[in-house]
């Protein structure tokens, strides 16, 4: 049975054709993935059937019935909700207050046969409710925990508690998986089969192909606004739907060369870094490594476990509370933001939007963000606006950054187009060291290749690399070593070349397999 079908769907925002004469058919109880390059226009179709955007032209349908909706609250009531890739949750509320937002459960007093409602929240009945909720997809977090306390993983399965709460028919889940951790996805995956076998259905926005293989019946291929392909899974492949995606061959592997760096200087160091959390606690625990020149370091983990704490101290956002930090043997501890940009270490932070971006700013003073004071552009305290659009038009060049209005704001460009633009402004500074949080996070396949690409072919330039991901396919692919932090300390390295996932996720768990490490464990996991 046909439960969704658009006809001709088409919207622009000005001259711009987001998308053109859509055509999709979702059937009831199905796992449908729609896949395609950033700016492609998957998000801008699914915001039309999640009421979010009017259509220009074209028609729904919801179970046969011609729809029109004129906002979400319209689309929840026929059935369908949306979990976004960018959270909307509230900080500084709790998990169960997040999930039962607008939908509150209010004390009830009863005389006699009648019972009469009070305009008062039932705390406790909340509390119960989500976490019954919470137990029942095995998610692990707690109903009484703020949103600001836990992490992004957790924060995502807010989102998706939402919608479960509010038992709709349809959900569109919009990169779901993209601030998962492995074990999270598995996790995931598992609850998207019992929503399957429940009879929702489901339509998964993701630009991970080995996802759409494992847990989508059908699939559709969306191209600058276009769909260009409508397949079963069963009948097609990664590698094929990569080239309709991007319209070439895709490398889904990156072509690393390692070498030795042992004989090669030390640009970066960490002598014992420590910070703690408000409570007093150790967050990150006397960290030590270093980095050769032209050498990649990865550290892999799974989240929480104090790599966003590191990352925030190694740019200069978070102070250490003990250690040191060196770069080329000069002390760089605690530096700030600035000091540290002006020292040639650029960063791609883990949140785009959060530290690398301003929405309300113009893509060209994003692109100049934290080096506006630079001579190549500001002289006697006055920008150029000629030389920062140059500027802007030459790196939109060479890192093939799809812009449709260069005159408007960062939030008119899609995720991947908007990770590119930190890219650019940070690679473009000439680093001596990059770090690198979770470069790829939210990214279609085309673009993904690109940044690793980009990455490589910084290390060919004998630059540094700090690279910090959930991802362990990015880790592996890209790194010469790995560290794993568990329990905000370094639990172990291996080396890349011959690493495995087993091995990598023994540790990321806290657990070495060596026999002689055994008490190294013990003190790891009563850390």
């Amino acid at each position: 049975m046909e439960i969704i079908k658009t006809v001709n769907l088409t919207k622009m925002f000005g001259d711009f054709t987001a998308n053109n004469k859509i055509n999709i058919s979702v059937n009831a109880g199905e796992i449908k993935a729609i896949v395609g390059e950033n700016g492609a226009g998957k998000t801008t179709l699914m915001n039309m059937l999640y009421g979010l955007l009017k259509p220009t032209d074209g028609e729904i349908y919801i179970k046969g019935n011609l729809t029109k909706f004129d906002s979400p609250t319209d689309a929840m009531a026929s059935g369908i909700g949306m979990v976004h890739q960018h959270f909307k949750l509230v900080p500084s509320l709790t998990v169960y207050e997040n999930v039962l937002l607008g939908t509150e459960i209010l004390k009830t007093h009863k005389i006699g046969k009648k019972s009469f409602s009070l305009r008062l929240i039932d705390k406790q009945a909340e509390i119960k409710v989500v976490s019954e909720l919470i137990k029942k997809y095995n998610f692990n977090i707690s109903a009484e925990s703020r949103i600001k306390d836990i992490s992004v993983g957790a924060r995502q399965k807010v989102e998706i508690l939402k919608m479960l709460y509010r038992d709709v028919e349809i959900l569109i889940f919009d990169e779901p998986t993209a601030v998962l951790t492995p074990q999270e996805i598995l996790t995931f995956f598992e609850t998207l089969r019992t929503l399957k076998k429940q009879g929702k259905t489901i339509i998964l926005i993701t630009h991970k192909l080995q996802e759409v293989m494992e847990v989508s019946d059908s699939v559709t291929v969306i191209k600058q606004g276009e769909v260009i392909g409508n397949l079963l899974t069963k009948d097609t492949s990664s590698k094929e739907l990569a080239r309709l995606m991007v319209g070439r061959d895709v490398l889904l592997k990156v072509d690393k060369e390692y070498r030795d760096y042992e004989g090669k200087d030390i640009v970066y160091r960490l002598e014992g870094l420590t910070t703690k959390n408000n409570d007093g606690i150790n967050v990150v625990n006397n960290v030590s490594f270093s980095i050769r020149q032209g050498e990649i370091v990865g550290i892999a983990g799974v989240e929480g476990n104090g790599q966003s704490e590191l990352l925030d101290m190694l740019t200069g956002v978070l102070k250490s509370t003990s250690g040191k930090v060196y770069l080329k043997e000069r002390e760089i501890t605690n530096f700030w933001p600035r000091r540290l940009r002006e020292s040639k270490v650029a960063f791609i932070p883990e949140d785009r939007y959060e530290k690398g971006l301003c929405q309300e700013m113009l893509i060209c003073e994003n692109m100049i963000a934290g080096y506006h004071g630079n001579e190549e552009i500001c002289k006697y305290g006055f920008i150029s606006p000629k030389k920062m659009l140059d500027k802007l038009d030459r790196l939109i060049d060479e890192y093939d950054i799809r812009v449709s209005n260069k005159d408007g704001l960062i939030s008119s460009l899609s995720g991947g187009n908007a990770q590119k633009i930190i890219i650019a402004r940070e690679f473009d500074s000439n680093p001596d060291l990059l770090i690198a949080a979770q470069p790829t996070r939210g990214v279609d396949i085309g673009a993904i290749e690109y940044i690793h690409n980009s990455i490589l072919d910084l290390q060919k330039a004998n630059k540094s690399i700090l690279l910090v991901s959930s991802e362990l396919s990015e880790i592996m692919n890209l790194a010469d070593r790995i560290l794993v932090m568990f329990k905000g300390s370094i639990i172990g390295e291996v080396d890349a070349k011959n690493a495995t996932r087993e091995e990598i996720g023994f540790l990321m768990a806290g657990i070495r397999k060596d026999s002689k490490d055994e008490k190294v464990d013990r003190k790891a996991k009563t850390n």
